[in-house]
């Protein structure tokens, strides 16, 4: 049994830093399930960033004068100052300034922490009522800082800037899905009422970010959507938390995609004899037995699947704790088209969440293609690691246990797909064309996302890469229906370095293992806990901390 930890000064200090970022991102409370706060903004304006990077200096200088006391406090130490620098570096680069892409900045943000936000009483809806009035003037902040950026040349490319308009006009109106939350709520008429109007202005206040992006950043916007090389490079180093030499892992991508091919290949001939890819993936499509149709049978089919490897992993492969088995697996109120994981609270009264946003019209779906999907966002994938780092409170301070990284993280939940296969879970041909395609894109972003960013010549020869020659190349490696290929190409076009970090940070891992049983022994259980027991860091010190 692991026994508590003594806190160190470095764990108060790591303390101390949570409770500051939870007083400038109080969405923070939300996300830990801790109370307090529950209706109010990050600070996005120019001012709120110069506090934010202050603090960040302050709490920097103090983490480099402290002296780590055992092996968890260098741990502490290296992720720390790895993570403030980085932040320092990013905000003096101008991120900030153009912080605009349609997955993953404030104009979602803003929007996506109601989905956390819980239901069950009447002073949950007031919070909410609450927080949907706070939203104007936390989008207007927002809007400061782009101004800024265009007043510094530093401007998103206006693909971004088109498609997030378009995302912000469908929160406009009755059919928005503010006053869709506020139609939900069983509560007093006072209450409804506020919740009413809190849902008028915050559907407001994406109509002016809808007419700001259209009329004020989109004349400024650059038609490029590559970000150059100094600026891949900082935000891949974050993303993936360790430097890659970006034109070695190019050449890498091209040829990993190549030996992906040849494997998907080789599966669809084993499906039908003789068969292509594409006619492997048309039989199998044909196959009612493989087909769902609509949410709730997708929805009952990913938590049968995901309650099936809770059980069985946690009796072989992994130690689960209890409280970890509950994975509850959900319908987005988004039609965005992402798959993704929330983790518990941190005393795990709200459980760990596997989310599919299903796009508009899309109501059919195929178990082999999805099946691996469920093992990425559940486990052994996002559930098992962020759910260990939050269980294991007597090990990990706080701010250890908040801390994520992309490479880690969604480098992890890759090799975790592989590891079932090797596992036996994906021994069906279909399933394992399933995993393999989702590979197949996976080597594919690395190659188009290097490719347009750092706009590096095509494999074909054809030219230089641009984003348009994105759309076609990932349509040609994925078997998704356009309006996946064309969300997704947009997101790795207008977030440079996230896509790739989950197939380098595959490779990573996989190369830490391989070097990890060379010096320890195949005891491979005892590697995976060993690693997770870290929690999610930079690969860079994950491999400092399992290897020396």
């Amino acid at each position: 049994m692991t026994t508590d930890r003594e806190p160190t000064p470095l764990d108060d200090l790591s303390e101390q830093w949570l409770d500051t970022l939870l007083e400038l991102s109080p969405e923070l409370h939300i996300h830990l399930g801790r109370p307090g706060r529950e209706s109010e903004y990050t600070d996005h304006s120019p001012d709120g960033v110069a506090a934010r990077v202050d603090a960040t200096r302050a709490v920097l200088d103090r983490v480099r004068g402290l002296r780590p006391e055992d092996a968890t406090d260098q741990v502490t130490q290296a992720e720390l100052i790895r993570t403030l620098e980085l932040e320092v570096e990013q905000v003096e680069a101008g991120f900030w300034q153009r912080d605009l892409n349609v997955i993953a900045s404030p104009a979602q943000d803003l929007r996506d922490i109601f989905d956390l936000m819980p239901t069950g009483t009447e002073d949950d809806w007031a919070h909410i009522a609450h927080r949907m009035h706070q939203l104007p003037p936390a989008m207007a902040g927002y809007l400061d800082s782009l101004r800024i950026g265009i007043a510094a040349g530093n401007v998103p490319a206006v693909r971004q800037v088109r498609e997030v308009a378009a995302q912000a006009r469908k929160q406009i109106g009755p059919d928005s899905f503010f006053t869709a939350l506020a139609a939900r709520a069983d509560v007093p008429a006072s209450l409804q009422s506020d919740l009413q109007d809190g849902a008028r202005v915050a559907s407001e206040a994406y109509g002016r970010l809808a007419e700001f992006l259209e009329r004020d950043l989109a004349p400024h916007a650059p038609e490029a959507d590559a970000v150059g090389r100094e600026h891949y490079a900082l935000a891949s180093r974050g993303f993936v938390g360790a430097e890659i030499d970006l034109d070695e892992t190019y050449e890498w991508g091209v040829e990993e995609l190549a030996r992906m091919v040849d494997e998907q290949e080789a599966v669809a001939r084993q499906i039908r004899p003789g068969a292509s890819v594409a006619e492997a993936i048309a039989h199998l499509e044909a196959d009612p037995d493989r087909k769902l149709h609509g949410t709730d049978a997708l929805q009952a089919w990913m938590q049968q699947t995901s309650d099936r490897a809770v059980a069985e992993l946690g009796r072989t492969h992994f130690d689960i704790p209890e409280p970890m088995r509950r994975l509850e697996c959900m319908i987005a109120p988004t039609q965005e088209g992402g798959i993704y994981y929330t983790g518990p609270s941190e005393d795990f009264t709200r459980a760990g969440r596997m989310w599919w946003s299903v796009p508009e019209g899309i109501t059919e779906f195929d178990t082999w293609r999805e099946l691996t999907t469920v093992y990425h966002e559940g486990v052994p994938g996002h559930h098992l690691q962020i759910g260990l780092a939050t269980y294991n409170s007597r090990q990990l301070n706080g701010w250890r246990r908040l801390n994520w990284n992309s490479g880690h993280g969604e480098g992890w939940a890759l090799y975790a797909e592989r590891l079932m296969a090797d596992l036996g879970y994906l021994d069906d041909p279909a399933d394992r064309l399933g995993m393999l395609d989702g590979q197949r894109m996976r080597a594919a972003r690395v190659v188009l996302d290097i490719g347009v960013h750092l706009q590096k010549p095509k494999p074909d020869g054809s030219g230089t890469w641009t984003g348009e020659d994105a759309f076609t190349f990932m349509a040609q490696h994925v078997n998704m229906n356009d309006s996946f290929v064309r969300f997704e190409v947009n997101r790795y076009l207008g977030w440079p370095g996230q896509a790739p970090s989950y197939k380098v940070g595959q490779r990573m891992w996989e190369q830490l293992r391989d070097d990890w049983v060379a010096a320890h022994g195949t005891d491979l259980k005892a590697f995976h806990r060993d690693a997770l027991a870290v929690g999610s860091v930079g690969l860079g010190t994950l491999r400092s901390t399992l290897l020396g």
